[in-house]
């Protein structure tokens, strides 16, 4: 069974940094896609940044140049390294890893969330 255990959120001052961890285990087939996504209240979850096995990352305009995320697949873990944090990054941040079968199917799973509060 995949289990997705994230940490490394917490309360930050605007300006700050944290980074966020995401280990993944019971993975039986490769990892194609790992990444972070984030809910605000009252609003939609929203894609932050993804990053290939291969290396290739996407950014939501929002984060770029403030957000890294990058992975140590001996450990099949994920960071994502936030700085200059802002208010408006207040949300829970969500981990998703993407699993690809030998067949093709790439099947989602998801992390529990971890909250990020920005204060201003």
């Amino acid at each position: 069974q995949v289990q997705l255990v994230e940490s490394g959120g917490g309360s930050v001052q605007a300006g700050g940094s944290l980074r966020l961890s995401c280990a993944a285990s019971g993975i039986v087939f490769r990892i194609n896609v790992m990444g972070w996504y984030r809910q605000a209240p009252g609003k939609q979850r929203e894609l932050v940044t993804t990053i290939t096995s291969g290396g290739s990352t996407n950014y939501a305009d929002s984060v770029k140049g403030r957000f890294t995320i990058y992975i140590d697949n001996a450990k099949n873990t994920v960071y994502l390294q936030m700085n200059s944090l802002e208010p408006e990054d207040t949300a829970l941040y969500y981990c998703n890893v993407v699993v690809r079968a030998p067949w093709g199917t790439r099947t989602p799973y998801w992390g529990q969330g971890t909250q990020v509060t920005v204060s201003s």
